[in-house]
């Protein structure tokens, strides 16, 4: 097999990278972007040169304006989609905002209409069932300590 036909069969996934962030009530930050008809975490595209993680802090400081800690990786969630391909997804802890950090926020105008913290329980009917189901295991490995691994933001583990 020649280098080109090889290059040709290795995947060449689109990369993403977001953040759950927390309020004193342990609520999930969500934001309301202006170009899509459901709720979504802070985050973004992964531009070339870049890691996940400083495509994360670049994304939050670009559509919140602040630009806290972030910290370990919870979530890693391979997700093809028909219309753009392969996608790796990868969603970080985003730590418990502060007061004066919640107010500090500003939002991306031309992105983002609004932002709130919500309850875990409230997530099905503000999102899509897939990042409904990344954000919650991203919930639960920061409860545990641990990462989650997904696939189309389901645990392989629970399938067997």
């Amino acid at each position: 097999m020649s280098e080109n036909e090889h290059e040709a069969k290795m995947a060449h996934p689109r990369m993403a990278a977001g953040a759950l962030f927390f309020d004193d009530a342990d609520r999930v930050l969500l934001v309301e972007p202006s170009y899509k008809d459901y709720h979504d975490i802070p985050g973004g595209y992964v531009e070339q040169g870049e890691s996940p993680r400083q495509a994360c802090v670049r994304e939050v400081e670009e559509e919140l304006g602040i630009n806290p800690h972030i910290g370990r990786l919870l979530v890693v969630d391979w997700a093809p989609n028909p219309g753009e391909g392969d996608k790796v997804l990868y969603l970080f802890d985003g730590g418990r905002l502060s007061k004066d950090q919640r107010h500090e926020i500003a939002l991306q105008a031309d992105e983002l209409r609004s932002y709130d913290f919500h309850r875990a329980e409230q997530l099905p009917e503000l999102t899509i069932p897939r990042l409904m189901r990344r954000i919650t295991a991203g919930i639960e490995a920061r409860a545990d300590g641990t990462t989650a691994y997904l696939e189309h933001g389901k645990c392989l583990e629970a399938e067997g």
